[in-house]
């Protein structure tokens, strides 16, 4: 497969485009069926699936409209099987699925000439006997409505365009084998057509376009396999059920469009597709227009489109958002990786400068900020939202201190101290919980200052894999990067409140930051190894395997570790940890070691933090090692080439959430991970030259 990148704006300005060509070959289709394309509707849901048009996840879908709890997130449209009709009565399709027996049914594969994003939507170019053809996909933002786009490019026309809608109404969560009756109505409204199915909201299709009708044909089940959860250990084998087939006529002057959609028919309806497509261009221009200008251009600019898809209002919390909206607020939160997050209070807080104040969108990051200061319980931040439920879970130990470390970021970016004073009494109180002792054993230990986590049965910090009753790694104890990030947030209270009052408010935050400074270098330093502990006083006393948490503890505001010991701790990460895409959760060497994060859940969840790299790391060894060699910026930047080489990967033009840990680190997990776009996002622009 050739590929071509396409890292500069092209004309007319704002025009964003990633091009990877395909000979049409179908020698090797699993390519295709690996590389997957994403469009988010700014709601929480999306649009997802494979290069080559199967549908090989449960959470693959043209529409997964994202609805208030309980719903959550629906697949409402899985996939539209295409086919072409031409004068000469020749055939050609441009879609399919894996079927259940035999060979993949592809054969749009063989017509495929390109894949492109263009200002970060997916379109594919096929070649039938010279005939080009182009299909493109669209959620308009803030609608829960796809619009699917076919026009024929050059060639005699006119071409008839036969479209069947495949569906399976189900919780983006539901088992693909779940619910196999497939108990659907379709009702007719003039050229408007509503598919129902008890218990989910109506599916509603309009067909744009000339000579355009539908014929129903009682409905169709096509049974289909999806070999991703197979290779994850879930159910694979499933049913798509067909209600009949669109048709349309496609010449050089006249497109057809698809719309599908849970919203109104007011809403729908509301933009005909070239006003929707044109909708979006500007849009996507207004976002890298806002953007800092080191990341206005090349892989910068794609990445501002691909930080786009995280930051939602979310529907789903209906009484959070009229609550924000009372104050003369908005409500606003960042996915933590598609398919399957939702939103997470860490990894919020991580991408909040990456995603957010990099690409000049301060308002927004002011709107999260303010939304997450709301949902502080006995001084902690959730950790996470699950589907379809509007009540948050608390049980992270390092979710609020990395809150602090946004604000401080939100700040440095806005100058805002208006939002500061209103967030001041809470970070007071946020403090104060801590030292005093708070859920899940969260509290300050007082003979040293530090921070101490840890209970049965619960994962507090972001090495947080779970199964079962089993807590892959627990940590419990003083965990390195916990107590960096104490140390922080206490010197950040300082310098607030020593701006905002007196340094008298100040001074028991003071007096506390440098007993912590004193007990973290005395009691986590390795002397004979050169690096830190990862956690102190846990269940087997002091634990010295080499994870990347202690690049933390120079990576932060205010590094709490003696600058005399960064080099050392920086070569050593450098030299056992750094990979082409990000670090290694445990250095090879270790019992616990694992090459490849594969398998069904609890194999994955065994290798999830044991070797596996996260490409979010790098963000932190970058600022490290910018700290300690203030002159070698370029250095640094070389450190990010391997992941922009990634984005032709996985997810075409975003970055996957971890990857193997050893050679040839081939990308696992979510296909696009927030902190991994906002962490490189965020040093593609501090490592830019001068």
């Amino acid at each position: 497969m050739a590929d071509e990148h396409t890292w500069h704006l092209k004309r007319p300005p704002g025009r964003v485009v990633r091009r990877i060509a395909w000979d049409g070959s179908r020698a090797d289709v699993e390519t295709l069926l690996r590389r997957e394309w994403l469009v988010a509707n700014g709601l929480g849901g999306f649009a997802s699936g494979t290069v080559a048009g199967a549908c090989t996840r449960k959470y693959h879908g043209l529409l997964v409209a994202a609805l208030p709890v309980p719903q959550g997130r629906v697949v409402m449209l899985t996939n539209l099987l295409e086919e072409l009709r031409f004068a000469d009565n020749t055939t050609a399709e441009l879609g399919g699925e894996l079927p259940m027996e035999g060979e993949p049914a592809l054969p749009g594969v063989r017509h495929l000439t390109e894949f492109r994003l263009e200002n970060g939507l997916p379109v594919w170019r096929f070649d039938i006997g010279g005939r080009l053809v182009e299909k493109r996909i669209l959620l308009p933002h803030m609608q829960n409505t796809v619009l699917v786009n076919y026009r024929l490019v050059q060639g005699e026309g006119p071409v008839r365009l036969r479209l069947y809608p495949m569906m399976h109404f189900r919780s983006i969560e539901a088992e693909v084998s779940t619910d196999e009756e497939m108990a659907y109505t379709v009702t007719a409204l003039a050229n408007r057509y509503e598919v129902r199915k008890e218990n989910f909201p109506f599916l509603r299709l309009f067909l744009y376009g000339e000579q355009g009708a539908f014929n129903l044909s009682g409905g169709e089940c096509r049974k289909v396999v999806y070999n991703v959860e197979e290779s994850r250990g879930y159910a694979f084998h499933g049913s798509l059920w067909n209600p009949g087939f669109f048709r349309v006529m496609l010449t050089e002057k006249e497109e057809a469009t698809l719309m599908a959609s849970t919203d109104p028919w007011s809403v729908a309806l509301a933009l005909d597709p070239s006003e929707a497509f044109r909708a979006e261009n500007k849009r996507s221009k207004r976002l890298l227009a806002a953007a800092n200008r080191e990341v206005q251009t090349g892989i910068g600019a794609e990445l501002v489109l691909a930080a786009d898809q995280f930051i939602i209002t979310p529907v789903a919390r209906i009484v959070d958002a009229t609550w924000a909206r009372a104050g003369g607020d908005e409500i606003r939160t960042i996915i933590a990786g598609y398919h399957w997050f939702t939103d997470w209070g860490r990894d919020t807080m991580i991408s909040l400068e990456g995603l957010t104040l990099t690409t000049g969108r301060f308002a927004e990051a002011g709107y999260i900020l303010r939304t997450f200061v709301h949902y502080v319980r006995d001084g902690l931040i959730p950790n996470m939202f699950p589907e379809g439920e509007a009540e948050g879970l608390y049980h992270t130990a390092d979710a609020t201190l990395w809150f602090f470390h946004a604000v401080d970021r939100y700040l440095h970016f806005t100058g805002d101290l208006t939002t500061l004073d209103l967030l001041l009494p809470t970070l007071i109180d946020i403090i104060d919980h801590h030292m005093r002792g708070t859920s899940f054993g969260i509290g300050m230990d007082p003979a040293d200052g530090l921070l101490r986590q840890g209970q049965e049965g619960y994962q507090l910090t972001w090495m947080d894999a779970k199964v079962g009753d089993w807590v892959v790694t627990p940590r419990r104890g003083k965990a390195v990067e916990i107590n960096a990030l104490w140390y922080n947030a206490l010197r950040l209270l300082e310098g607030w409140l020593g701006s905002e009052g007196s340094k008298e408010d100040a001074r028991p935050f003071t007096e506390l930051a440098e007993q912590i400074y004193q007990s973290f270098n005395r009691r986590f330093w390795i002397e004979e190894r050169g690096y830190l502990y990862d956690v102190i006083d846990g269940e087997q006393s002091h634990d010295p395997s080499l994870r990347p948490n202690q690049i933390l503890a120079i990576s932060l505001a205010h590094p709490v570790l003696d600058p005399s010991r960064w080099q050392s701790v920086l070569d050593v990460v450098r030299d056992r940890l750094l990979t082409p895409v990000g670090l290694r959760s445990l250095a090879s060497g270790h019992p616990d070691y694992k090459t490849r994060y594969s398998g069904d859940l609890r194999s994955r969840d065994a290798a999830y933090h044991q070797g596996t790299v996260w490409a979010w790391l790098i963000g932190p060894f970058v600022d490290a090692w910018i700290k300690t060699y203030p002159e070698d910026r370029a250095g640094a930047r070389r450190f990010l080439e391997g992941i922009a080489s990634h984005l032709d990967e996985a997810c075409i033009g975003s970055i996957s959430e971890i990857f193997d840990a050893d050679p040839p680190n081939s990308p696992e997990g979510c296909i696009a991970q927030a902190w991994s776009v906002a962490e490189f996002l965020r040093c593609w622009m501090n490592t830019a030259p001068n």
